[in-house]
């Protein structure tokens, strides 16, 4: 023993000190490296050489203890320190990072490894990705409705190719209507001319328009005429132009076709969008004097104008017919006000929508209400696409917040075939009351609807949820990303690159959603820097430096005195 055993426990201690400012250094080197975690070194002694075991006392003698000389030092441990590191905002929607416990899930080469690093961006398949190395990121997908699912895979954001739209399935009206205003009692009233049939017969509404003749015994249709009736005006809107083929084969392209007078009727009342089955009665009928007659419904916004060339019928190079002309018998009266708003179908497509409210009573109790709904953007020819009632107590309040619907049909178009909007006459952001004023006012002020839209940008929310944000103003989400805790972190290997693999001593992987399970939470726009503390590692340095220097000197000293020894022996 002596001194060859002094030689080798400074050698020993000079070596593990080594190490010790290897890995000082090491963490000094990585004070920059996002996510980084440092590590620290234990120091233990080897094995000591008992000179003396220890005694027992006896009746005579006290006890002695054990004489023992050290063997040297070894590394008993070199350990990461898993707290987190300082929260730094980057504003940057890609920069990712956990506030509490846990790890991101990365896929790389068939398996899945660990990392604090949150630097992320997104690859040219619009995988989420840790640029440094490739490595995938993981988390819960979306299904095509945009719910989270329970599946684990790559995260993916369609940033500019992802696309969408969303149908409307609620409208929210505000305003208020004129609780002083007429009562609507009737609709408009026009009249045809009387119209014959061959032989001077009273037409009725299963005669052929063929056969139709006017009182001075000229032939009002020939088959295959086309039938144009535009310049209608309802209230202060003029309706769209349709046409009618005579016949039963709709060879041209046409709104509608028939043979009989009931077939015109029925075309008349759909593209007027009168609504019937109602008081007072409304509709397209014939009379006993063969008079065609065009009843509306009240309200003066639901008031009907036919000009004298409304209808018209084009035969080729020949002059235009007017087949029918009316007379308006009576205007529509009521108290009333229109308006007309946008929604949209499954495909995004626009759907033109008029609604109006018109006054139909008025009691001790309150005023009562009717809503006529139309749309051109029907695929049927009837332009009515619901109606209801709404009652308002004596302070002008809606006495019930039922939901009404309208449904719209949109048949061959690839949307929805039946489109149901709710109508919310009453919500928190504003509502409908019935208010004497000078005149009634309504307005469409929410509906839940979009057209086409592409994801444009996102950001992550502190439960990992990914929001997308679309051009149309929508936000939905695109996925999830999910944390990774183990019973003992500090098992973990490193596997470089920021990187870790579980290990023997770490547990497995418990994979769930940030904020659950004992997982942290998530930060978007926000980066974790390294957790070095500059100034604990640089007192670390010292006393490594100090410790190796002192058993440089018991290396020399115990050279010298052996080569004094060598030099007695000369």
């Amino acid at each position: 023993m002596g001194l060859n055993t002094a030689l080798f426990t400074s050698l020993s201690g000079m070596t593990n000190h080594s190490t010790a400012i290897s890995v000082t250094g090491n963490n000094i080197a990585n004070v920059s490296t996002n996510g980084y975690k440092a590590s620290r070194t234990f120091f233990e002694s080897q094995v000591s050489f008992t000179l003396n075991g220890a005694t027992a006392p006896t009746d005579t003698l006290g006890g002695s203890n054990p004489s023992q000389v050290g063997m040297g030092t070894r590394i008993g441990a070199i350990d990461r320190n898993f707290t987190g590191g300082t929260l730094q905002t980057t504003g940057v929607n890609t920069d990712v990072a956990v506030d509490g416990d846990g790890f991101f899930i990365l896929g790389k080469d068939g398996r899945q490894l660990y990392t604090r690093e949150g630097n992320f961006n997104v690859d040219r398949d619009f995988n989420l990705v840790l640029p440094s190395h490739g490595g995938l990121v993981q988390g819960y997908g979306v299904d095509d409705d945009f719910n989270v699912t329970d599946v684990l895979g790559n995260i993916q954001i369609p940033l500019g190719n992802l696309t969408l739209a969303e149908q409307t399935t609620t409208v929210r009206l505000g305003g208020n209507l004129n609780a002083g205003g007429e009562l609507g009692t009737r609709g408009a009233l026009l009249e045809s001319e009387p119209l014959l049939t061959g032989g001077g017969a009273i037409a009725d509404a299963d005669t052929l328009l063929t056969d139709l003749e006017d009182s001075g015994g000229t032939s009002l249709f020939s088959g295959g005429d086309i039938l144009t009736v535009s310049d209608v005006k309802k209230g202060q809107s003029t309706l769209p132009p349709k046409t009618f083929q005579v016949g039963p084969d709709n060879t041209t392209a046409s709104d509608g076709h028939g043979q009989t007078l009931d077939e015109l009727m029925g075309f008349l009342r759909e593209i007027f969008g009168i609504h019937e089955d109602l008081d007072p009665p409304a509709g397209v009928g014939i009379d006993g004097d063969g008079r065609l007659r065009i009843e509306g419904n009240p309200g003066t916004a639901n008031d009907l104008t036919i000009t004298s060339a409304s209808m018209v019928v084009n035969k080729g190079g020949a002059d235009p017919s007017i087949p029918l002309s009316f007379s308006k018998q009576q205007a529509a009266d009521g108290e009333s006000v229109r308006t007309t708003y946008v929604a949209y179908d499954s495909l995004g497509n626009e759907l033109t929508i008029d609604l109006t409210m018109v006054l139909e009573g008025r009691d001790n109790s309150g005023t009562q209400w009717r809503y006529y709904a139309e749309s051109e953007d029907d695929t049927d020819l009837d332009r009515v696409v619901g109606n209801g009632t709404l009652r308002f107590d004596n302070k002008g309040a809606l006495v019930s917040d039922d939901v009404q619907s309208i449904v719209i049909h949109r048949n061959d178009t690839g949307a929805f075939f039946e489109q149901q909007i709710d109508l919310e006459f009453t919500s928190p952001d504003g509502m409908v009351s019935a208010l004497t004023n000078t005149t009634s006012q309504l307005k469409a002020i929410w509906q839940d609807g979009s057209p086409m839209g592409t994801l444009e940008t996102f950001d992550v929310g502190q439960d990992g949820i990914i929001w997308g944000q679309f051009s149309n103003s929508l936000k939905r989400p695109l996925g999830q990303l999910a944390l990774a805790t183990f019973a003992n972190n500090r098992g973990l290997t490193d596997v470089a690159q920021g990187l870790y693999d579980v290990s023997a001593n770490s547990g497995l992987a418990m994979v769930g959603r940030p904020g659950t399970g004992g997982a942290g939470r998530v930060l978007g726009g926000t980066l974790e820097l390294s957790n070095v503390e500059l100034s604990q590692e640089f007192i670390d340095l010292i006393t490594a430096s100090t410790g190796y220097s002192a058993n440089s000197r018991v290396l020399s000293t115990s050279d010298r005195l052996i080569q004094e020894l060598l030099s007695i022996v000369r």
